[in-house]
């Protein structure tokens, strides 16, 4: 399932990918910001899956200022 997509050369794509025995984490920057397991064993909603993009684009907000800061 894919969370984010941009058309933008040199951003970057996020794909969730079940793994092995139906496991399903998400991590971004190294923080798991989902977990099947943790959700009662459900796969995300929409609702849900929207919370994810909003947490991915806020991480990549914050690293395009950080940038611009640095430049």
């Amino acid at each position: 399932m894919e969370i984010w997509r941009s058309q933008n050369v040199g951003d970057i794509a996020i794909k969730m990918t079940p793994a092995g025995g139906g496991r399903l984490e998400v991590y971004l920057d190294g923080v798991k910001i989902f977990d099947r397991k943790d959700e009662g064993g459900k796969y995300p909603e929409m609702n849900r899956v929207n919370e994810l993009k909003m947490l991915v684009g806020d991480k990549i907000f914050e690293i395009d200022e950080a940038r611009e800061k640095g430049q």
